[in-house]
């Protein structure tokens, strides 16, 4: 009987002991995520105990913790991106605003019917690119969403990209620009999204017209079970540009031609290109710039002939 009560005895001082180291490790556990919540900082639980399911918990909070912190980061990039949208907006809605302003005023003391139409049509012109340049902020922070999926379809990279080209026949006419191309009359399809695809190949052919000269050469052609699209222009200032950069949103190599644009066109085109699974690059040879995008191929199916150019 004295045994099975010494042995009684000890069992509850093993348990007691326990049980304190139990409190403590909580405690400990309880004061580490207090500390935590009020300073910023990488330390992460630790504990002195690992058994009766408190390793577990510590490995659960952690993970918890490295969840939050990274979340925290991309709160903080996202925040940080749209300072830097506001700062460069506000900038680059100014001028026009500030140019639409004087012309409003020119076209109310004008008595000169010729002379009015003349603003108005500058006004028209003013408005059109105040509006172009919103519809691309609102486009790129839709596409910067982590949210935002892009329906995908099968289909031909050939009729989007000539489709696309030919609607600019007359702004090269206008500007004397002669562009060459190089189209392959094989059928190109892959899995993407028609109208993102027509608006990366709209702002790189744009940016080209914005920064390029006399020369434009576009090609599409199929390289090792890949779709290669090339748009080359020719630049006035090569050392200027830093192709490191051009995908960066807000980037102008050249701020007085880019005066209207919000300098997103190629940070949209990217984006684009790779939520549809391509990859896109940048590099200057000489004078000639060059952005080259590539497309994994989708098999052609019956049904779709081959298109000639």
């Amino acid at each position: 009987m004295e045994i099975l009560t010494v042995i009684l005895i000890l069992i509850i001082f093993i348990l007691a002991g326990v049980l304190w180291k139990y409190t403590r490790q909580i405690k400990s556990i309880c004061r580490q995520l207090v500390f935590l919540e009020k300073h910023e900082s990488n330390m992460m639980i630790s504990g002195d105990i690992r058994y009766g399911g408190m390793g577990e918990l510590e490995e659960r909070l952690n993970s918890l913790i490295a969840r939050q912190k990274e979340e925290q980061v991309r709160w903080q990039e996202r925040e940080k991106m749209i300072a830097r949208t506001y700062t460069s907006l506000s900038h680059d809605i100014r001028t026009p605003l500030t140019s639409l302003d004087g012309y409003v005023q020119l076209l109310e003391k004008s008595r000169d019917e010729k002379e009015r139409a003349g603003y108005l049509r500058i006004i028209r012109e003013r408005i059109g690119s105040l509006k172009e340049m919103l519809e691309e902020l609102f486009l790129y922070t839709k596409l910067k969403n982590g949210a935002y999926e892009l329906p995908r379809e099968e289909c031909s990279l050939n009729r989007i990209l000539k489709e696309t080209v030919f609607s600019y026949y007359n702004d090269w006419l206008e500007r004397q620009i002669q562009p060459e191309f190089e189209i392959t009359e094989k059928e190109i399809r892959i899995q993407g999204n028609p109208q993102g695809l027509k608006r990366v190949f709209q702002n790189i052919i744009k940016n080209g017209l914005d920064h390029g000269q006399k020369r434009i050469w576009i090609s599409l052609t199929e390289e090792e079970g890949a779709a290669r699209l090339c748009f080359e222009n020719e630049v006035e200032h090569p050392e200027a540009l830093d192709v490191s950069q051009v995908f960066e949103e807000f980037y102008r190599a050249d701020e007085a031609r880019s005066r209207n644009s919000t300098g997103l066109g190629l940070s949209i085109a990217k984006e684009f290109v790779l939520r549809m699974g391509g990859e896109i690059r940048a590099d200057i040879e000489g004078n000639r710039f060059r952005v080259e995008i590539y497309f994994p191929l989708e098999p052609v199916s019956k049904g779709h002939p081959e298109e000639k150019f």
